[in-house]
């Protein structure tokens, strides 16, 4: 299935003007919309589905459900719907989407605020650092306590791991303690802020923080994807609108099997999967790099781990203010996720899985060409091979 004339539409910012009122009215439907999407089959007896496009090197399923024919096999016709990264959840309450994925940490703020999805699995660990220069006198995350860490955004996944991460050491990061100082910068210009000393850390995701981190001469403090603490936590799941869910739970379930199948495929491809999604535009930049990206996460998909992980958040969200106080996590977690009878916890390996390779090379990349691809989303869609030469 290819893409279609949709995929070069892009969703303004004016969504936003439209996420109040159809976030108050989240627990309804809308018989129009459903008519046009997800509300039943066609004649063909297939279902049409509205899946959420932002270029991510993260989202490599969703490209390789499409390329397969996962989504086909399902019975699901896929209309990919273009939505900046920044704009994803207002594009969910504007009912403009069915189905797609994302960063727990990034999403349960909003959906405490009324955002009408359900998580139905994990599709892959690892994703975002938190560094230092290689020659800082900072040599763990206890030593934090009273500097300036430049970040994205101060909703910014990377954010909400480095302050989990400040916490679990004693250091406040509350409003009511905060022990450190958070500040914001474009992505292009957190590691020029770091080499300069205007702030003693920088969190990111990958893939600009991986080619930060080599170019730049960092270190890492806090690596999701090999850090004892994250290395087996999901951070990215799949989700379904709340409206699909109630409608047509089967469609919902055959979206979570089709994508579960094609991350295990990447898993066990990664190779492949860079030059398909390369090849056919879903990111754009360097073959190898992109590979050796993906090698470097664990996309052994889980119903049970996305679960866990979202329950988890939802607990140390709470204690850090990110979350309201007292929120109970298992409730949350929950209300938030949905299990389906007939999606397995994981689909079986095909032929064994890829074992994942050393921390990818940034030689080929420059930080610049990929930090400007990204916006408030892990593993950016831009990655070029410029020259070698690290730019100020």
């Amino acid at each position: 299935m290819k893409k279609n004339g949709i995929f070069s539409r892009v969703l303004s910012s004016a969504l936003a003007g439209v996420l109040a009122l159809s976030l108050s009215a989240c627990g309804s439907s809308s018989t129009a919309s459903s008519d046009a999407s997800a509300d039943g089959a066609s004649d063909s007896g297939t279902t049409h589905l509205r899946l959420i496009y932002s270029p991510s090197l993260c989202a490599a399923p969703m490209y390789i459900a499409i390329e397969n024919g996962y989504f086909e096999e399902e019975n699901l016709d896929i209309e990919q719907v273009t939505v900046d990264a920044a704009h994803v959840s207002e594009a969910i309450g504007a009912n403009q989407v069915d189905v797609g994925m994302g960063l727990i940490g990034k999403l349960l703020q909003p959906i405490e605020n009324g955002l009408p999805i359900k998580f139905t699995t994990g599709l892959h660990t690892g994703c975002t650092k938190l560094l230092v220069p290689g020659d800082s006198d900072i040599k763990s995350i206890a030593d934090l306590k009273g500097k300036k860490i430049g970040v994205p955004g101060l909703a910014d996944a990377a954010t909400v791991v480095s302050k989990r991460s400040l916490s679990a050491a004693g250091i406040g990061v509350t409003e009511q303690n905060m022990e450190v100082e958070f500040s914001v910068y474009s992505r292009n210009d957190l590691p020029q802020a770091l080499e300069n000393g205007a702030v003693d850390a920088i969190a990111l995701g990958d893939p600009t923080a991986s080619i930060a981190e080599e170019q730049y001469g960092l270190t890492a403090l806090i690596d999701t994807a090999t850090d004892p603490k994250y290395k087996d936590e999901y951070c990215c799941n799949a989700f379904v609108t709340s409206q699909l869910a109630a409608e047509n739970p089967k469609a919902a379930a055959a979206f979570t099997r089709a994508v579960q199948k094609a991350s295990q495929w990447v898993q066990e491809n990664p190779d492949e999967t860079a030059k398909i999604i390369v090849d056919k535009q879903y990111v754009s930049g360097d073959v190898d790099f992109c590979a050796q990206i993906l090698k470097t996460y664990n996309y052994k998909p889980s119903v049970q781990g996305g679960y866990d992980a979202l329950k988890l958040n939802a607990e140390e969200l709470s204690k850090i203010g990110v979350l309201k106080e007292g929120t109970d996590a298992q409730k949350f977690a929950d209300n938030a996720y949905i299990f389906f009878d007939d999606v397995p916890d994981a689909p079986e390996a095909s032929s064994g899985t890829t074992a994942a390779a050393p921390s990818a090379s940034a030689s080929s990349v420059s930080f610049t060409e990929a930090a400007e691809a990204e916006e408030n989303d892990c593993c950016g869609g831009k990655i070029e091979k410029p020259d070698t030469t690290r730019k100020a």
